[in-house]
């Protein structure tokens, strides 16, 4: 290892192997916190210097909760761990058979490599949604998302056209999975409880939601009956519902249909799909349907058809494909795959230093979860138990408190929550920034790397 890869990225020479994970999410904070610093060192590479615990980002969206209530400082995880680094860059390439990595800052060498750049937004090639439409995968996202939502009213407040007061306050959700669910749950319940109090002159009958699904059902992932119970809640709550259909382009002002309907609207959510953020470096015999090929201790396959492995380089969590009988498609693109393969991975490592074998990955399957609002939830949980409503609520809350980073997220997140429940309020309704998407700031760069393969 030459002085000038250590230098370019500034990470000290050690006579330890070591270890270097991409990614600070569910998977990659595992691998920190389990890997035996005395046996490695250790360095944490990621593009931004938080976590973001992104099952909460549309609470965020949606003025339910801060920024940094779902953030959580990288360094912080790293801070505790002795012989661990962390650098802020961005990965460009990897090169295997250097066992180097080609970074933002310059080369850094590994002995062992974790790719655990989880997912993307999935746009499948769709340039004119990828431009127009807005995202829910970033806390920046977030912040995009919930600054244009309320300047769509106070923009309504000086019109006087009732039709394009209608097209400002119609919101178009495409995707029915949780994050497109809880999307239109928090929508309509700021349409019912909090909107009206702070816009009395505009009438809130005027505001619609629309959730869009390619599927015959809501929450495909989650069982029928979960899936059944999420529609009545939602339509009940006044979101207008369409299955079976898919978004075929939107310029911004008028949604069009595979059914031919068109719905005029100045807001189109995406959470209709997600892709393994991959790297380049690895051959095509690595990778499919957008990500790594694994075996069943989370080795990348150099060449997945003849079943040969790289003997030092991982993936887990989002952008990892591990073929599981249950799960001939993959694992699903849920926190708790990354959390195991992570803990499994870095126990593995921690065995191969004193000399012990690596134990195979087994999944356990602790149920899935989504909110719709207040009171009510859904949860598909192990022994085939599904609940829902006020118990079903409770244990979604629960879940994400105990997966927030740090007491003080969990102590905001839950004063959040308490008063938000108590007052029917949300206290974050602030338009910080413009939104980039109407302000012609996304570059056709931007829009090429969203639809890069």
């Amino acid at each position: 290892m030459s002085d000038q890869h250590l230098l370019s990225v500034n990470i000290p020479e050690s006579d330890l192997p070591r270890v270097v994970i991409i990614g600070g999410g569910f998977g990659g904070i595992r691998m920190v916190k389990h890997l035996d610093n005395t046996k490695y060192q250790v360095v944490l590479l990621d593009r931004y210097n938080y976590h973001t615990f992104q099952p909460l980002l549309y609470q965020v969206a949606t003025a339910g909760l801060e920024p940094d209530s779902i953030a959580g400082p990288l360094r912080k995880v790293t801070k505790h761990h002795k012989n661990t680094y962390f650098r802020m860059l961005k990965v460009n390439r990897i090169d295997p058979e250097n066992k180097t990595l080609q970074t933002s800052a310059g080369s850094l060498h590994y002995d062992y490599l974790v790719v655990a750049t989880g997912a993307r937004i999935n746009y499948f090639g769709n340039k004119s949604i990828a431009e127009h439409g807005f995202p829910v995968k970033q806390v920046t996202h977030a912040l995009d998302l919930r600054s244009h939502i309320f300047q769509q009213f106070e923009k309504s407040e000086f019109l006087t056209d009732a039709k394009e007061k209608e097209r400002l306050m119609t919101f178009v959700v495409v995707g029915a999975g949780p994050t497109g669910v809880e999307v239109c749950g928090a929508l309509a319940e700021l349409k019912n409880n909090v909107l009206p109090k702070d816009y009395p002159q505009l009438d809130m009958n005027s505001m619609r939601i629309f959730l869009i699904e390619g599927e015959d059902c809501v929450i495909p992932a989650m069982s029928g009956k979960s899936g059944n119970t999420a529609r009545k809640y939602l339509e009940k709550m006044g979101v207008q519902i369409i299955l079976k259909c898919r978004t075929t382009s939107y310029d911004g002002k008028v949604v069009h249909l595979d059914n031919g309907q068109k719905i005029e609207s100045e807001t189109l959510i995406w959470a209709a799909g997600v892709r393994g953020n991959l790297i380049k470096g690895f051959g095509e015999n690595s990778v499919s349907k957008g990500k790594i090929h694994v075996d069943d201790t989370n080795h990348v396959f150099r060449n997945y058809e003849e079943k040969e492995t790289y003997d030092c380089i991982f993936a887990i969590g989002d952008i990892a494909f591990m073929h599981h009988k249950k799960y001939p498609g993959g694992l699903p693109g849920l926190a708790q795959p990354a959390i195991q393969q992570g803990t499994q991975l870095a126990k593995n490592l921690n065995n191969l230093a004193r000399g012990k074998k690596m134990k195979t990955f087994k999944y356990l399957n602790k149920g899935v979860l989504a909110t719709v609002g207040r009171n009510k939830a859904v949860a598909d949980l192990p022994g085939n138990i599904k609940l829902s409503g006020m118990v079903g609520w409770m244990i979604w809350m629960v879940v994400h408190l105990l997966f927030l980073i740090g007491f003080r997220s969990k102590a905001v997140v839950f004063a959040n929550w308490s008063w938000n429940y108590i007052t029917y309020d949300r206290g974050i309704r602030l338009i910080l920034r413009p939104s980039s998407k109407k302000n012609d700031t996304v570059s056709k760069e931007m829009i090429e790397e969203m639809l890069e393969r």
